[in-house]
């Protein structure tokens, strides 16, 4: 037998083992501590291990009891960042992707998976109102964002074949890290990224922006593309999109919204998303407001011609004789990956097992909980909200402790897990709800830890 392959009554042990570990830590999540009580010198002398010559066989599955108790599990009390709970049905649908281990790359690489992830995009286009779009899922809201402005850049100014051209593109001030990192990578600079000022519910000023685009024009810069956010990752603040848009067509920009945490929250509440299918590009994160497990982003546009026009370039080794427009049909020439997952196999498992309905209703619960929270903190007299609560990210602190010290405190009790923010200068607990586990009495815990690692500071 060669060394690599397995028995099948081996290979039915390990997977009766793998599965058993998935149940116990599953159904140990919320036993345990929102974050692990370790260090970075503990990790790695745990885990730095030298690769054996011989292997250790079965018994390098008990390590993963050993892992569990060394990551940030995903309780219904972590309100951290913007982080999916990682929703079991979709768990299992990645094991199930790496089994088959297809290459994503095009129908005749992956004939099922490709029309898989075809018909996934039709349905997350179509539940936030932009049933025309088209697209692919990637890595996170980071890749998608690049994919969207290198769009935006070939569009407006080409620069794949002569090399880029300086060129203007538009944010809130609110805007995430992806978007500058972006506009450097595509060798915009990022000294051509405005970032424009916000209003008092820290969403971005139409007119401050329309002031830039004026002055920009007036002193021979070329503005190309328009950023709008809907859910900053501070605050959950939604940008202007019918205004914006206005601008951008008036201005004849590329107008891309980034919806990598609040999009998909139309879904739930589409009144606040007016205008999303307007934009020219919109990016999705699954592994947010869908609850799968990482990664699952998603770039989603109306102009199939443009992706082709950013992206296209290929050689002899992929070349496609196919005639059928279906079975022809490349991601490689519409995406900057040629091998790709098969991610879309645990979202049209997931999608499909809980329906519709579920991920509505565990939106609008998140949703729910965020108003809970800040009314919790607008009643008791020692904390204040420092932002308003479009969507589910809720900023806050204590009136009169330091709340770095208070932070800090958080989460070295384990009960609930809370990040930071800055708004307006200040520093701000944040509890952000994008989780399925998440109950009413892990709402009430936000408070009454803060209360608890305040007062404790005082011993």
């Amino acid at each position: 037998m060669r060394e690599l392959e397995i028995s099948n009554q081996d290979l039915s042990d390990l997977a009766d083992d793998a599965l058993s570990l998935a149940r116990s830590y599953w159904t140990s999540l919320e036993d345990r501590p929102t974050y692990p009580s370790t260090s970075a010198k503990q990790t790695t002398e745990l885990f730095s291990r030298p690769w054996p010559e011989d292997g250790r066989g079965r018994d390098v599955f008990q390590d993963f009891n050993l892992i569990t108790e060394h990551v940030r599990p995903s309780t219904g009390r972590f309100f951290g960042y913007v982080v999916g709970s990682g929703e079991p049905v979709g768990a299992l649908g990645e094991l199930l992707a790496a089994v088959l281990n297809q290459n994503v790359t095009s129908w005749r690489s992956a004939p099922a998976a490709t029309s898989i992830e075809r018909a996934v995009i039709g349905w997350l286009a179509q539940a936030v109102g932009c049933a025309r779009f088209t697209g692919s899922l990637c890595g996170g809201g980071s890749t998608a964002n690049l994919m969207a402005l290198a769009m935006a850049r070939e569009a407006k100014l080409p620069a794949n074949e002569t090399g880029a051209r300086p060129g203007v593109i538009y944010a809130s001030e609110q805007v995430h890290m992806s978007i500058p990192k972006a506009v450097a990578l595509l060798g915009i600079g990022r000294k051509n990224l405005r970032l424009i000022p916000v209003d008092e519910q820290l969403r971005m000023r139409t007119d401050a922006l329309e002031a830039a685009i004026a002055e920009d024009r007036k002193s021979g810069n070329t503005p190309i593309a328009i950023v709008a956010t809907v859910g900053a990752v501070a605050t959950g603040a939604i940008d202007p999109l019918m205004d914006i848009e206005e601008i951008a067509r008036r201005e004849a920009l590329w107008l891309h919204v980034d919806g990598a945490y609040g999009g998909l929250a139309a879904l739930a509440v589409p009144e606040k998303f007016q205008g999303l299918a307007l934009a020219d590009s919109l990016s999705l994160d699954a592994h947010k407001w869908l609850y799968q497990p990482l990664d699952c982003g998603c770039l989603l546009y109306r102009d199939q011609s443009i992706a082709h026009a950013a992206f296209s370039h290929s050689g002899d080794y992929v070349k496609i004789f196919s005639q059928d427009p279906e079975e022809a049909f490349a991601f490689f020439e519409e995406s900057i990956e040629l091998s790709r997952r098969f991610r879309a196999l645990k979202l049209w498992m997931s999608l499909q097992y809980h329906g519709r309905r579920a991920f509505r209703d565990a939106i609008a619960r998140d949703l729910h909980h965020a108003q809970m929270l800040a009314e919790m903190i607008s009643s008791h007299a020692e904390m204040e909200l420092l932002a308003p609560v479009p969507l589910s990210a809720v900023c806050f602190r204590h009136r009169s402790k330091d709340n770095q010290a208070i932070l800090r405190r958080v989460i070295a009790r384990g009960r609930v897990y809370l990040s930071n923010a800055t708004i307006n200068g200040q520093f701000a607990l944040r509890a952000c709800f994008v989780n399925h586990r998440t109950t009413t009495d892990d709402v009430r815990a936000i408070v009454s830890e803060v209360i608890a690692a305040a007062d404790e500071l005082n011993r």
